[in-house]
């Protein structure tokens, strides 16, 4: 996945925020994270030897004491240059019980440009702590408000999200868009080397081809024959 102008904020402002701190060895990490609606919230590491909590802890604290919802992206900063870092174990459950649609930004890749991830991604085989109830979010391309809203969209496939029946909200990648209030109908996962036309509402063979080639150009990392999510769901009247 590349990253949007939205997801550029979030690392500049942990960054801002880590270039501020004085020397001191007990706040030396800094992370910021996105809501739905643009705004950034911030958060310090706090070392001590009980376990004090991590900068994506006290960011995600922030966030929830400003009534800020299900978060969309997240990334943290260390001191003294050492640039992006990538969550540790905790934080990573953390993110998957509460929120476990937000996209994680880590170190540099091969390119030599930040990565980005999803949470379970970052925990495969992962544990979900059974009274959690994140909101969840369903994002799409901001080129597909208008068939979200009116109803014509009703599909999407996805790869390594871990999406659930129930309801949720549309988000709209790096727009001013709102969030839109959907159901997920159903989810089924399915080898991208066995999907035929009709598990996509398509009539043709070139036009499941074609589908599937958006869909990689859209996850670069998949693998061949991976597994994927059918995801089907509709436009709800209320809000969640």
């Amino acid at each position: 996945m590349g990253l949007f102008d939205s997801e550029l904020r979030v690392i500049a402002a942990a960054k801002e925020l880590v270039r501020s701190l004085r020397p001191d060895e007990n706040h030396t990490v800094a992370a910021a994270a996105m809501d739905t609606v643009g705004r950034i919230h911030t958060g310090v590491n706090v070392h001590h030897f009980n376990g004090g909590p991590c900068a994506e802890l006290v960011a995600i604290g922030t966030a929830a004491a400003a009534n800020a919802g299900p978060l969309v992206t997240i990334a943290a900063v260390g001191d003294q240059g050492r640039g992006l870092l990538a969550p540790c174990g905790r934080c990573r459950q953390v993110l998957l019980d509460l929120h476990p649609d937000a996209l994680v930004i880590a170190p540099a890749d091969t390119t030599g440009e930040p990565s980005i991830a999803t949470v379970p991604a970052l925990l495969p085989h992962s544990y979900r702590h059974p009274d959690s109830a994140p909101k969840r979010l369903l994002r799409f391309h901001a080129r597909y408000f208008d068939a979200v809203t009116n109803g014509t969209k009703t599909l999407t496939v996805r790869w390594n999200e871990g999406h659930r029946t129930g309801p949720a909200l549309a988000y709209f990648e790096n727009t001013e868009h709102g969030t839109l209030p959907v159901e997920v109908a159903s989810v089924m996962v399915k080898r991208t080397d066995e999907l035929q036309p009709e598990d996509l509402d398509l009539t043709r063979q070139s036009g499941l081809e074609r589908y599937i080639a958006n869909v990689r150009s859209h996850y670069p990392n998949m693998p061949a024959a991976a597994n994927v999510e059918i995801v089907r769901f509709r436009r709800t009247a209320a809000d969640i």
